[in-house]
Parts: structure tokens; sequence; C-alpha cells
């Protein structure tokens, strides 16, 4: 199968991109580089350097590559900005991902896999929490993504669209080997952060409240292991493609959670140190407990975890930060210790960041002309079709 993967190189979408492959499948990347490191891609995976938010670029590249599928990262991520910042995310998350759309059903209707998650369920009751419970999200971050899913269910009737929707709980680890692993500007999960602490690069780890109705009293979150989580997409792309599915949302995690203490003591136990810890009040809105319902995946795609003990999970992430301590790749961009702060406990920061590549890899794609930042496009911004022009790298 020749897949186009949009925001491939990024965290989920790279190790995506190797599960991908490894399993015999043919892969191409759209990405606008906005925060891309080289190493992420094999070098003889192409790039594509387009952005969703010109229309013309997305279009061009489903003209020229003629993908089977088409998987969909691209999107910002950080929850916290998405609230200072909601114009960016609107456009970015929600227009990007109408003009994807648009360019599908007008060039090569064929199915896509939609990269969601658990952010658009909000703060819920429900545990484990299933994919029919309400949507309710409680961040500009989350409501773009429902309003993606609903865009493309309104494709699916209107056009005809195949389509899954994976809902991601609280992803982590790095591929096995520590080559590829987080390297997202603003770090905000806590395996990361409590990694990067291990590393000398923050102080300490905050523990916000001890007296959650909890075994520990701490919050307990679902972590699923990242190539983990790439597997779930080559099912559901498979599954997809050979007509086994049409349109369906599935859960992705491991079905049970870990508490901040049991995860802050796994990285002390691989790490050989006991982290600093510094015991906080409560933050408002941290419910105790966010866990997936996977029964679904389980049983339609059969999506079997190979990462479920904690402390390997948590091995992978430290092989990759001990080994890479300020991350992939030129977007690198601050080498200074981070500012203190406690780790984001919601389960909705999660997605992948789009990331990109450079003059490593031995074929790259470009579409000309070149791009401004995503910020200064809008849908119409482009009405012809821009020249595809392949080049060998340097």
């Amino acid at each position: 199968m020749k897949l186009l993967v949009v925001g491939g190189a990024g965290y989920i979408g790279s190790h995506t991109v190797r599960q991908l492959r490894a399993a015999g499948h043919e892969v191409a990347v759209f990405d606008n580089l906005s925060s891309g490191h080289a190493e992420a891609l094999p070098g003889e995976v192409e790039l594509i350097r387009g952005d969703l938010l010109d229309a013309a670029s997305i279009r061009a590249a489903l003209e020229a590559q003629k993908p089977d599928a088409i998987i969909h990262f691209a999107a910002l991520i950080e929850v916290g900005e998405s609230m200072r910042a909601p114009g960016r995310y609107y456009r970015n998350n929600v227009v990007g991902t109408l003009n994807l759309l648009q360019s599908i059903v007008e060039t090569r209707k064929v199915p896509l896999v939609f990269s969601s998650t658990a952010a658009v369920y909000g703060t819920t009751d429900a545990v484990p929490i299933p994919e029919d419970a309400a949507m309710q999200p409680e961040s500009v971050y989350g409501e773009t993504k429902r309003m993606s899913e609903q865009m493309i269910h309104a494709f699916h009737v209107a056009h005809g669209l195949p389509y899954t929707v994976l809902r991601y709980f609280n992803v982590c680890g790095a591929a096995p080997g520590g080559d590829i692993g987080e390297a997202h500007p603003n770090k905000t999960h806590l395996i990361e952060l409590a990694c990067l602490t291990a590393l000398g690069q923050r102080e300490k780890m905050m523990i916000f409240g001890d007296d959650y109705p909890t075994p520990d009293g701490t919050c307990i979150r679902d972590y699923v292991h990242v190539q983990d989580l790439a597997d779930a997409h080559v099912l559901a792309v498979e599954a997809l493609h050979a007509g086994k599915t049409d349109a369906a949302t599935y859960n992705v995690g491991l079905g049970h959670g870990f508490s901040v203490r049991e995860v802050l003591d796994a990285v002390d136990a691989v790490v050989g140190t006991p982290l600093q810890r510094e015991l906080a009040p409560r933050r408002a809105g941290d419910p105790p407990r966010l866990v997936a319902d996977a029964s679904r995946i389980v049983d339609q795609l059969g999506f079997a975890p190979k990462f479920t003990d904690l402390r390997d999970i948590v091995q992978t992430a430290w092989d990759w930060h001990r080994t890479h301590p300020q991350g992939l790749g030129s977007n690198n961009k601050d080498p200074s210790p981070l500012p203190l702060a406690g780790p984001l406990l919601r389960s909705f920061t999660s997605l992948p960041l789009v990331e990109g590549q450079t003059a490593q890899h031995k074929q790259r794609t470009e579409i000309s002309p070149p791009f401004l930042l995503p910020l200064l496009y809008s849908s119409s911004s482009t009405t012809a079709l821009p020249r595809v022009a392949s080049r060998r790298a340097a």
C-alpha cells in the first residue's frame, strides 16, 4: 500500500512511519517543517515540504503521490497555548483539516486515519472512558479535535469518505534503541519531565495533590507506548484499505493506568537515582482517573500492546533522553535548563507536533514557492497548483 503521512516527521508520526515501512508499505511524508527533526525519518522516505493551510500544496501532493490512504497527524497540541491563542489553533487544526478533506474528495477519495485525543472527552466520571462517552472538551485544543472529527464524519456522510479516528490517551516512551523519541520544544509530559529532571535539566518534580481517591492519593493516567500507538495506526489503515471498516472511532490506551507516584518511582528505579519531589496543592480540573476503555480496538482490530510494564516504558524513554539530552536536529532551540514547573497530568497533552527533516535525506520533494509561517496562510491563499520538484539532497 502507498501511504501519505501528513505531519509524519513528528514524535508519533516518525514512529508510525517506521512501523508502516516494517509492515511493507511505501510511505511519503507531507510536513511544513515547523519544528522538524531530520533524524526522525529514514533517509529513503520522501518528504513533501508543504503546509495544510495552503490548500494548493496538499492538493498538489495528492495529485503527485496518488496514495492509497492517508494518515493525518499534523496539529498544534499544547493545551495551555490553545487557551491563550485560540485563533491560531482553530486556523491550524480546523482549517488545515478542512483543506485536507476537501483536497481528498476533489482528487483521490481514499481512506483517512485521523489523529485525535482523549481531550475531546474533557472531565468525565466514566472509568474507564468508552468511545461513546459525551464529548465535552475543556480546552480550545480539545475543541479543535472534536470539530475535526465532526468534519470528517460529515465528509463521510456527504462523499462516502472512509475514515478511522484514533483517540490517544497519554503517549510516552521511545523507539527501542533510543534513536528517536520525544523532542517537543515545550516539555509537558510527565515521563519526559522526570527524565529531564534526572539529567539535571530541572531541579525537582512537583506532585499536585496526594489526597485523591486513588490507592496512593495521586492522579492516575493511562500511558500508551508510542510504538504500540504506531502499531495501532498500521492496524487501522490496513483495515480501512481492506474494507473491514468504513467509519470507526477507537480509543488507544492500555485500559489501565499508573499513578504519578508510580511513574516517578519507576523513573527512580530505571535511572538509579531518586528524583527530588515536592508536594503541592491540587490543581483545578485534574480528575482522579483518566483511563481508556480500549476493548473496541482490541476486539475489532486485534490491537495488542507490547509495552505494558511501566519500567519497560520508562526504560525506552530514558535511553532516548540520556543519549539525546537536547533532542534532535536544528529545532533543539533551547539548551538551557527548563523553568521549574510541574508536569501537566491531563491526558489530553499527547498529540504530536508537526515536525520535519533536513538535507540528510537521500531524496526530498519541495513545493514551490517557499512557504511562510502557517499563521500567514488562509485556505484561499493560493489558487494555482504549485510546481512539485524533486531533487537529491547534498
